[in-house]
């Protein structure tokens, strides 16, 4: 029931249903939230009948009273979405003090420094949530007194200075509000309420949920529980602790806790935690009960746990569960274990894994052959490893970042407010707090390195200094952090890319059996193909075979041959070149041995692959400075210049490309389709090489039909060229063009397959140049809502979605065996995948490095399905 009573009311009901020690409380639904937006305060008073209804239950459980009484009910207002949220309202504890309830709770619990130091908490909170008055200008004025002390931590705070404490931050509130704190703890309760559903709406939780994609019509709940207390005695105190660890996933209990504290000082890193374990050694009794606890709860949701409580005077209790984020090195050996321990299926383990989070798994770590000291050392709070400038504010962790700078943002905590920092960085640094404080738990939620709790260093904000022992730094230095081990370097250490390990590997191969849609690679050269088989492609879905010509030993021959104006001379060129790319096919033919290799022809307009023409005249008013005006090399620079203003195009995108250049000057695909085949002859006894040839930008069946004989009359040259060998290759097209799609069942009467190339069908459909809108507008459009994503990054469902079904449906009913696929940025979208899986492609092609994703996305979209 998380959709009408928020993660935590859900929880908190279905563990008092299954007996656990949970603390007596109600919930305020979702759908009150979502009334309230529209109604406003009145909606508030129109329930309150109701929420009095349920408070006088609650007093009626716990014999206590609320607002009055020799035992007073405090409560605790939580605010609670169906998904996890960070940029929700923090916790109000404590509420139903005030001056009467003060003195009640004195004289009923006996401990007057426990009383004091909840009423300045619930009074520090109330101010920030509910009145949203800067919690900083509280923090002041308590560290100001705890210096005048002599005292560190909170809990060592003597009667007086507690009762200081309170009137100053009474002072404050009554400065910034006009008014008195209120004193009626049913006052207390309506605002709170109302903060709550508000919080919905606040800035960085509307961030939160445009980040992850989650929806603003959720709303969220309210969850009223009657306070249990961590901070009455020294046999009392709070934690927080996963079933699992969430950093590499093994099955031990992992977490934090505090004696003489509540839940709040361990989330915030106030102080820094004691391990749970060292909990066996001083409450023992306690420990084994937790641990019982975590077990049932851990087999009752069959998910690793993220689990709050608290001990109150020797008692414990259960606050809150729910699924534990965890790294992605940890979802995926956690979803292998539990498999293993058959507390789930293998589809199940799955579903638990997201492609995002296996893409977490290729993020960069320090090179271990790399040279560097470390110059403080925290907590290894989330892993991988990141280098960038230091930066102390949030706002200018973004700004940075959109200048293409890497930033990692250094703070002494950090709160829900800062998480549109956290996304922008490429690691985060606190001073405080442990593994499970904020700064953690989201990092470890974004796959963003982090180190916590380094208390080797200070952080000064006024004026923007990171401090180390023997060095100072200021804002824009270098350096880097390691979140797999906690080490913090001063400077820029060298990153290495991350490997599969068997795990994840066993994780790919159950992915692959669940998936209807194979992953194929778009590998260039032999060394992408070799890394692509590595990742687990099963074929090549595009070799672009320009990118062949670009290495610095064959450019100047592709030139040589541009320009030549001589048929003699410009063969000669193509026969090297041939050799060359014979070579380059024959390596990645043998990367990926029997497996379907996609080859596309020259696609790119020739001119692309000459110098720039402000390139050429600066050569050439040096060699006339020289007095060489006549020379050779002066004469050839000439003659590229004209041959590159002659090819020069307006809008080269859409001019001289592709097949275009095929039909025009026929010599080129020819010394192609010949390296091919050759490549094929000469490894025909080593392996069954199935070679794809690819004509791009087809807009006419005309063209296909042309180019597809002249592949054929060359294939019929090697027949009978060796008595055992059989030429075994399929032709086919790029439909990246709204024309191919329209007669695509004109073109499967000649391709074997289809390819989508969605990238310029993006274009060509929806008007668009991809670097100039990216650079000037696309951005804008999906802020406004305009767009739901970047078309570039996700396919455009409504416009180039519907183009591609048409020419599957259209292509298939000629031809119901066609091949189709796609081999375009989006084939490692996550997002794309689920759709090329709805309208029955047979594959996906994507870079190296998305193919893990890619394989993920795949076997998520046919189990979405099924479900």
């Amino acid at each position: 029931m998380k959709g009408l009573l928020g993660g935590k009311g859900a929880n908190l009901a279905e563990m008092a249903h299954i007996g656990l020690p949970v603390p007596a409380g109600f919930t305020l639904t979702t759908e009150a939230c979502l009334e309230y937006l529209k109604m406003g305060d009145t909606f508030v008073e129109q329930i309150w009948p109701q929420i009095l209804t349920e408070i006088h239950s609650l007093e009626k459980t716990t014999g206590k009273t609320f607002g009055s009484g020799r035992v007073p009910l405090l409560v605790s207002v939580r605010s609670g979405a169906p998904v996890s949220m960070p940029g929700m309202m923090d916790t109000i504890l404590n509420l139903g003090l005030n001056d009467q309830t003060l003195r009640s709770m004195i004289e009923s619990t006996g401990e007057e420094r426990f009383v004091l130091d909840c009423y300045r908490r619930f009074i520090q909170m109330f101010s920030n949530v509910a009145m949203n008055i800067e919690s900083q200008k509280f923090e002041l004025v308590l560290e100001r007194i705890k210096q005048k002390s002599g005292v560190t931590f909170d809990h060592e705070l003597e009667i007086t200075q507690l009762s200081e404490l309170i009137r100053e931050y009474l002072d404050i509130y009554r400065r910034h509000t006009g008014e008195a704190f209120p004193q009626d703890p049913e006052d207390q309760l309506a605002m709170s309420i109302r903060a709550v559903f508000r919080s919905w709406n606040n800035p960085r939780a509307r961030t939160y949920r445009k980040i992850n994609r989650i929806e603003d019509s959720m709303g969220t709940a309210v969850n009223i529980v009657s306070m249990v207390y961590g901070n009455i005695s020294d046999d009392s105190g709070t934690g927080v602790c996963f079933t699992r660890s969430p950093s590499d996933g093994e099955k031990k209990l992992y977490g934090e806790f505090l004696l003489n504290a509540q839940g709040e000082d361990v989330v915030a890193g106030i102080r820094t935690p004691d391990e749970i374990q060292s909990l066996q050694t001083k409450m023992p009794d306690i420990y084994e009960e937790l641990l019982s606890h975590t077990r049932v709860l851990e087999n009752h949701y069959q998910d690793m746990q993220d689990i709050e409580f608290t001990i109150e005077r020797g008692k414990l209790f259960i606050l809150q569960t729910r699924v534990g984020k965890r790294s992605a090195a940890a979802a995926v050996k956690i979803a292998v274990d539990m498999v293993n321990e058959g507390i789930i299926e293998k589809d199940t383990a799955v579903l638990r894994v997201t492609p995002e989070q296996v893409e977490m798994l290729l993020h960069d770590q320090f090179d271990p052959e790399g040279e560097y000291n470390i110059a403080a050392t925290g907590l290894p709070a989330s892993p991988g490893a990141g280098t960038g400038m230091v930066i102390f504010d949030p706002d200018e962790a973004v700004e940075e970042s959109e200048k293409g700078k890497s930033v990692i943002l250094v703070r002494p905590e950090t709160t829900p407010d800062d998480v549109h920092g956290l996304y922008a960085s490429s690691g985060v640094l606190t001073s405080r707090g442990g593994m499970t404080s904020h700064a953690a738990v989201v990092a470890r939620g974004m796959g963003k390195p982090c180190v916590t709790g380094c208390d080797g260093i200070e952080i000064d904000l006024e004026g923007s200094r990171l401090i180390f022992p023997d060095r100072v730094l200021t804002r824009g230095e270098l350096i880097s952090i390691n979140g797999s081990t906690g080490e913090v370097v001063i400077g820029e250490v060298p990153l290495v890319k991350a490997g599969l390990s068997e795990e994840v590997s066993l994780f790919l191969e159950w992915c692959d059996k669940f998936s209807a849609l194979e992953v194929w690679a778009n590998a260039d050269t032999p060394e992408d193909a070799d890394r692509a088989r590595i990742f687990g492609a099963r074929g090549i879905g595009l070799c672009r075979t320009e990118h062949m010509f670009m290495a610095r030993d064959r450019l100047p021959v592709m030139q040589e041959m541009i320009i030549s104006d001589k048929t003699e001379d410009r063969m000669e060129h193509l026969s090297r070149l041939q050799k060359m790319q014979k070579e380059d096919f024959k390596d990645i033919f043998r990367a990926f041995r029997n497996a379907p290799v996609i080859i596309r022809l020259l696609d790119p307009p020739l001119h692309e692959f000459l110098p720039d023409v402000r390139e050429l005249k600066h050569d050439l008013e040096k060699l006339k400075d020289q007095g060489l005006t006549d020379s050779p090399e002066a004469l050839k620079i000439r003659k590229t210049m004209e041959m590159t203003l002659a090819l020069e195009e307006t809008n080269p995108m859409l001019g001289f490309r592709g097949c275009r250049l095929g039909i025009v000057f026929p010599e080129i695909y020819e010394m192609q389709v010949r390296a091919i085949f050759d490549a094929v002859q000469e490894l025909h006894r080593e392996i069954d090489v199935k070679p794809y040839i690819m004509l791009p930008i087809v807009m006419l069946s005309e063209e296909l039909t042309l180019l597809k004989a002249r592949i054929q009359e060359i294939a019929s040259l090697y027949s009978g060229a060796d008595g055992d060998f059989r030429l075994n290759y399929r032709i086919g097209t790029m439909i990246e063009l709204p024309r191919a799609a329209y007669i695509a069942d004109t073109l499967a009467r000649e391709a074997d397959f289809f390819s989508f190339g969605t990238n310029d069908l993006t274009q060509t459909t929806m008007g668009l140049s991809r670097d100039d809108a990216e650079a000037k507008f696309l951005r804008k459009y999906v802020e406004l809502g305009l767009l739901p994503t970047d078309p570039f990054n996700s396919i455009d469902l409504d416009g180039v979605g519907v183009i591609m079904e048409m020419a599957v449906r259209k292509g298939r009913s000629v031809k119901q065996d066609l091949s189709c696929g796609i081999c375009g940025e989006h084939g490692g979208d996550p997002r794309s995948i689920a759709f090329c899986h709805q309208i029955g492609l047979d594959y996906v092609s994507c870079s190296p490095y998305r193919i893990p994703v890619a394989r993920v996305a795949a076997a998520h979209a046919a189990l979405n399905l099924q479900c």
